[in-house]
């Protein structure tokens, strides 16, 4: 493909991109505010109910890599036109439900159409972009998560303010609109579709992040040793299989610390969705009506430096970018840790630093990630990374409401004396001093490698800069 075309076509479709991760992330979020109304509408428990945005999550994660390793194999606007037509039938099923097994299909069914974007979202930049290129390509993506985050729970109120709750079921489908662009600008790609699929090996890894997840969220130990078996499993499959999921020389030692990498800052900056509205209700007595526009400045940030964040990806190099993001996360979780009392508006001041650094980590990280990754395994390299995502932040949540739950009474940050605070108080501090844990860690392992910094290379030809 001819590269100067590949680059022009590439940034159209990045625009396209960031308007459909953007509805993607909408249609992901707003359900989270009407979970009473669904629980009073058919007479469900807290953890009935629960399982509108679980069941979404978990056909999520799952898809990004199953739909990443179908990606090196077939065309990606196929691919996508699948996606979107069956996130277009869910949301047709979950605006007629007329009982709660209608709702939970539908919710399926968006998810398994939905894990479509993402994965053809992290494979975009590397066919039509530049290793040198891609920080700006992948900021282009989060500035649409962070355009839907800002405005997924201001629009859920909104409507569920001038309608019923299944409505909701129907903004999505402003999705469909998206099509005709990628089926006009995704051309010229690979046909790799001669290759079998390996449906077992993928079922073995669908086994293992589900048994895991339930075993951490639920408590239920032996689905965690269950899912470390099937993972066993998986890791035999795909090194005796003839055409496995996944080849097992994908996983360099440099490819997996990344992936190491991604899990824990996922897991860390889930913290901000899950820990800051906690806060925000049981501190700072704050509406649940409330919480959702105290987060929106944090995620108009991101959406503004976004584009920033991935330049500077390509011109200082990803480490450099990561390093700026690990600062501005340190800050936030040590004010978050100091300041647990102070007004929400300064809570809502110290999530723009905590939005932006989670922002720019994963900018660098995709693109220091994708730069180690032959094109012809784009697809199911980065599916990995988005799957890591959801189950560290999966991961995570079990984690956090055990730790909320069981409550402290000790005070690790000696500057907060705000007595109703202690708990989060804590976890910010203890997850401030990750983040240096990790800086360390990631500038000792990947800041002398060359092929890391992400940065152009210049060389003459013909007495001409190149």
């Amino acid at each position: 493909m001819n590269h100067e075309f590949s680059e022009k076509t590439g940034h159209k479709l990045m625009r396209v991109v960031m308007i459909t991760l953007a509805l993607s992330a909408m249609a992901a979020l707003m359900f989270n505010f009407v979970l009473p109304d669904i629980s009073k509408t058919f007479g469900l428990t807290n953890a009935q109910v629960s399982w509108v945005t679980s069941s979404y999550a978990l056909i999520y994660g799952l898809g990004t890599i199953i739909y990443g390793n179908l990606a090196d194999r077939y065309q990606l606007k196929h691919l996508l036109t699948i996606g979107l037509i069956l996130f277009a039938i869910g949301s047709l099923v979950g605006f007629s439900s007329q009982g709660y097994w209608m709702v939970i299909l539908g919710r399926c069914l968006q998810a398994a159409g939905a894990a479509a974007i993402p994965a053809v979202a992290m494979v975009i930049p590397v066919l039509y972009f530049p290793p040198e290129r891609r920080g700006i390509a992948s900021g282009t993506a989060f500035v649409g998560l962070s355009i839907g985050t800002a405005l997924g729970p201001v629009l859920s109120s909104f409507i569920v303010g001038v309608a019923h709750w299944r409505f909701l079921f129907l903004f999505p489908l402003l999705l469909l609109l998206t099509l005709p662009f990628y089926r006009k600008y995704l051309v010229g790609e690979r046909q790799g579709g001669t290759n079998g699929f390996d449906w077992l090996g993928g079922s073995l890894l669908a086994a293992t992040v589900t048994q895991i997840l339930l075993g951490v969220t639920g408590g239920t130990w032996w689905l965690i040793l269950l899912g470390l078996m099937t993972l066993l499993l998986f890791v035999i499959r795909i090194r005796i299989a003839t055409k496995p999921f996944v080849q097992p020389q994908l996983f360099t030692k440099q490819y997996s610390m990344r992936l190491v990498i991604a899990f824990l800052v996922s897991g860390i900056g889930f913290s901000l969705y899950f820990l800051t509205p906690l806060l925000l209700a049981d501190v700072q007595k704050l509406p649940s009506s409330w919480i959702g526009y105290a987060m929106v400045p944090a995620a108009v940030a991101s959406a503004l430096l976004g584009k920033w964040g991935g330049r500077l990806a390509d011109t200082r190099g990803s480490t450099s970018l990561f390093s700026l993001a690990s600062g501005s996360l340190f800050l936030c979780f040590l004010l978050l840790s100091t300041f647990t009392g102070a007004s929400p508006l300064y809570i809502a001041v110290f999530l723009i630093l905590g939005n932006v650094g989670q922002t720019f980590m994963m900018i660098a990280i995709s693109q220091s990630l994708s730069q180690s990754l032959p094109k012809e395994q784009a697809g199911v390299g980065m599916g990995f990374l988005t799957m890591l995502n959801f189950i560290g932040g999966g991961f995570a949540a079990g984690v956090y409401g055990k730790v909320v739950d069981i409550g402290s009474e000790v005070h690790w940050n000696p500057v907060n004396t705000n007595p109703n605070g202690i708990t989060f108080s804590n976890v910010f501090l203890v997850l401030a001093l990750l983040h240096v844990g990790l800086l360390a860690f990631y500038y000792f392992q990947f800041a002398r490698h060359k092929q890391d910094q992400g940065k152009p290379r210049f060389y003459k030809k013909g007495g001409e800069t190149i």
